[in-house]
C-alpha cells in the first residue's frame, strides 16, 4: 500500500470524525492482547524432540495393532488417543482397527457392559458407521425406563450420555437416554470424587461431540494421568505431551506473523471503529483444525477473517449507506485501479488489505497448483457483502428482502434496537417481540433449533 494512500486515508478518518457527528460507534473494547504473539516471531520450529516423538509414536503404533488386546481395551485405547488429540498420527490403524469393530459388533460380547457399547457405538458413529441405537434397547427395563443405576455405574452412565450426542433426527431412545442421564448424572456430580468427578462436571457443561479438540486435550491429559482405569501406561501420555509442546510452539509462531501484519495495518488507530479481534479470529481457526499440514489454511483463514470482521463493522456501525453502497460496487469490480478512487479514504485503507490478502492467497494457491480455488473465494466474499448491504439496507428501513414483506415487524425492531444501543439486536430479541414471548421461551425455542441442528450435522456422519 503507498504512503499516499495511507495518509489521505487516516487524513479522511479525522476528518470525517471532526464533520459527522450522526455515525454510529460499537465501542469495542481494545485487543486484550497488546504486543504479547509479537515475541514468539523470533522463535525457531527447530527441536531436538524429534526423535523422541518418532519413537513414542512406534511404541503406541505397535499398542494399537496388537492382536493381544480385547476389543473392549482397543476402544479403550482409541478413545484415549482421540481424546489426547494425536489421532491424527494413526488415522489409518484406527480406521482398519473400527472397519473390523464394525464388522463384528453384531456379535460382540461387550453388549452386557454399559460403557463398553456407549464407546463403541459413538466411535463408530463418529468415523460415520451406521450403527443402530437399537443395542440400548438391552439396558431398558419392562416399563421402557433405563434400568441403569448412576450411583453404581457413573462410568457407564457418563458413557452413554457422551453416546447420545451423535444422534439424529427419529432416535426417541437415545433422546431419553440424554434426559435420563443428565438428570442422574446432575444429582451425583457433587458425591463424586476426583478424577471422575471432573470428568462429569466438564461433560455436563461441553461433551466431547461439542468441544474443541486442542482445548479438550490440554484438558483431558489432567485426567488421563489421575485416572487408574487407564491401563494405557505412560508412554500415551508422554507422546501426547510431546506433541502438544510442539505443534503449541508452531501455532505461536503462525500467530507471531499473523500479528505482525495486523499491526502493520494499524486498524486499530486509523480505523478505530472497528474490532481488533485478530487473535481469537485464529483461536476460532485452531479450534477448525490444529493439525501441522494445514499452516497456510490456518494464515489465510485467519487473515479472510479478520478483514470480514472489518468489514462487518463498517457496514453494521460507520459506513452510510451512500458509502456502503460504492464499496460494494467495488468488492463487485475487484479492481484497485478501477474502484480506489471513489471510495472514501477509511474504505480505501479496508479495501486494499482486503485485496492484499487475496493477491498473496493467489500466490500460494499456485504454488500449490490450486489456484482455481482463488475464484470461488473471490465469490464467496462478494456473496457475504452483498448480504451486509441487504443487512444494512434493512436496518436504514429501506429493505428489499424479499422475506422481510412477510415479517416487517422484524425490520422496525431491529431498526428501533440498533439505534437505541448502536449494534443490531440479537435473535432472542427479535424472537420475543415477532412472538410475543418471553425471553425464557425464546431462549427454549433457540435452543431446540440448536439442537435439531446438531441431529442434521449428524445424519451426514451416517
Amino acid at each position: 500500500m503507498s504512503l499516499s494512500i495511507v495518509s489521505a486515508a487516516a487524513t479522511s478518518v479525522e476528518n470525517t470524525a471532526k464533520e459527522e457527528t450522526n455515525r454510529r460507534s460499537a465501542n469495542f473494547h481494545p485487543s486484550i492482547w497488546g504486543d504479547h504473539f509479537l515475541s514468539y516471531a523470533t522463535e525457531s520450529m527447530e527441536t531436538d524432540h524429534t526423535a523422541r516423538l518418532l519413537e513414542l509414536k512406534e511404541e503406541i503404533r505397535k499398542l494399537i495393532i496388537a492382536d493381544t488386546k480385547k476389543p473392549a481395551e482397543k476402544l479403550d485405547l482409541i478413545d484415549a488417543i482421540q481424546r489426547l488429540g494425536v489421532s491424527y498420527h494413526f488415522e489409518t490403524e484406527v480406521d482398519e482397527i473400527l472397519a473390523k469393530v464394525y464388522k463384528a459388533h453384531r456379535d460382540s460380547d461387550l453388549r452386557d457392559d454399559l460403557y463398553s457399547t456407549s464407546l463403541e457405538f459413538r466411535l463408530l458413529r463418529q468415523h460415520g458407521y451406521n450403527i443402530s441405537c437399537d443395542i440400548f434397547n438391552k439396558f431398558k427395563d419392562n416399563n421402557g425406563k433405563f434400568k441403569a443405576s448412576p450411583e453404581k455405574d457413573v462410568r457407564g452412565t457418563l458413557s452413554l450420555y457422551e453416546a447420545t450426542h451423535i444422534r439424529v433426527h427419529g432416535e426417541k431412545i437415545l433422546d431419553e437416554a440424554l434426559a435420563f442421564t443428565t438428570t442422574h448424572l446432575e444429582s451425583i456430580a457433587a458425591q463424586l470424587g476426583p478424577p471422575i468427578a471432573v470428568q462429569v462436571k466438564h461433560a455436563l457443561n461441553r461433551p466431547i461431540r461439542k468441544g474443541l479438540q486442542r482445548s479438550d486435550a490440554r484438558h483431558y491429559m489432567s485426567i488421563f494421568q489421575e485416572d487408574a482405569s487407564q491401563s494405557h501406561n505412560e508412554v500415551l501420555l508422554a507422546f501426547a505431551k510431546l506433541d502438544f509442546n510442539i505443534l503449541q510452539k508452531m501455532h505461536q509462531i503462525e500467530l507471531s506473523h499473523i500479528a505482525k501484519w495486523w499491526k502493520d495495518l494499524d486498524f486499530a488507530h486509523k480505523l478505530p471503529f472497528v474490532r481488533d479481534r485478530v487473535i481469537e479470529c485464529y483461536f476460532w481457526i485452531v479450534g477448525v483444525y490444529f493439525e501441522p499440514e494445514y499452516s497456510l489454511a490456518r494464515r489465510i483463514l485467519t487473515k479472510v477473517i479478520a478483514m470480514t470482521s472489518v468489514i462487518d463493522d463498517v457496514y453494521d456501525v460507520y459506513g452510510t449507506i451512500e458509502e456502503l453502497e460504492l464499496f460494494t460496487e467495488a468488492i463487485e469490480r475487484w479492481d484497485v485501479i478501477s474502484a480506489m478512487d471513489q471510495l472514501p479514504g477509511y474504505m480505501k485503507l479496508c479495501y486494499q488489505a482486503l485485496l492484499d490478502v487475496y493477491s498473496e492467497t493467489e500466490k500460494d494457491m499456485a504454488d500449490q497448483g490450486r489456484l482455481y480455488l482463488l475464484h470461488f473465494a473471490k465469490e464467496a466474499m462478494k456473496t457475504l457483502v452483498r448480504n451486509y448491504f441487504c443487512e444494512a439496507k434493512w436496518c436504514h428501513k429501506i429493505c428489499t428482502i424479499t422475506w422481510m414483506i412477510h415479517d416487517c415487524c422484524i425490520s422496525y425492531l431491529c431498526y428501533s434496537i440498533s439505534n437505541k444501543r448502536e449494534a443490531c439486536c440479537s435473535s432472542i430479541e427479535c424472537f420475543m417481540i415477532q412472538h410475543g414471548a418471553t425471553e425464557e421461551e425464546a431462549r427454549n425455542e433457540f435452543q431446540k433449533q440448536v439442537m435439531d441442528a446438531w441431529k442434521d450435522i449428524n445424519e451426514e456422519y451416517k
